[in-house]
């Protein structure tokens, strides 16, 4: 996913009094490609993230990168799927619609059903690994997200607006599914032939956005 005045910050869904930036986890990480779409890690659902990983360097690793990525990218949300890893995670910097930032991960998401009582927003929405154009997409207002931390702990995530945009969105990645493939075939063809035209200058964008942030973050 692609920002209101800050009101709270919450991380891991609890409430903190002060938090940088920059998530503390990006100082400790190395910014990584991000897979575009046709990459067919992009199009399954991605495996769980086994227990012998909680609590282990390579996903703490894994999570570390995948922060700095996503900020290298100008990004709110990054899957695992997309830097090139087989694996059902997430990471987060978001503001909801009231200017609340969200941050943190979630190992091995599970998105609660929509009640068929919630409010469906039509919004724009984008994806790091469909570079460049953005389309409008109806999803839930309100979204919860259930998982894990990456230690084991048990995580409950509730969102509205652009939040609860963020959550379905990122989930979708860990089964597989890209927000274009929620589009009409038409509404498809017409955002695919953008990014095509667009993909170049995004991505050199990223790169010296890597760089900078590389200078920025040095200690």
């Amino acid at each position: 996913m692609s920002e209101q005045s800050q009101v709270a910050v919450l991380v891991q869904g609890r409430e903190v009094a002060d938090f940088p930036e920059f998530a503390p986890e990006a100082a400790r990480g190395s910014v990584r490609r991000i897979t575009v779409r046709g990459e067919d890690v992009l199009h399954r659902r991605n495996k769980d993230v086994p227990a012998q990983m909680l609590g282990g360097e390579e996903l703490y690793r894994l999570i570390d990168d995948m922060f700095v990525t996503m900020y290298a990218a100008e990004g709110v949300g990054l899957a695992g799927n997309q830097v090139g890893v087989d694996l059902r995670l997430f990471v987060y910097d978001c503001l909801d619609d009231e200017g609340v930032r969200h941050v943190g991960h979630v190992v091995n998401p599970v998105l609660d059903e929509r009640d068929p009582e919630t409010a469906l927003a039509v919004e724009s929405e984008g994806c790091l690994s469909v570079p460049g154009p953005h389309a409008e997409l109806g999803r839930a207002e309100t979204a919860t997200v259930r998982g894990l931390d990456r230690d084991g702990n048990e995580v409950v995530l509730t969102g509205s607006g652009y939040f609860a945009r963020c959550l379905q969105h990122e989930t979708d990645h860990t089964l597989g599914k890209l927000y274009v493939d929620r589009l009409s075939a038409r509404e498809r063809k017409r955002v695919l032939k953008k990014m095509n035209e667009m993909a170049d200058n995004v991505l050199a964008r990223r790169q010296v956005r890597a760089q900078e942030l590389e200078r920025e973050l040095a200690p």
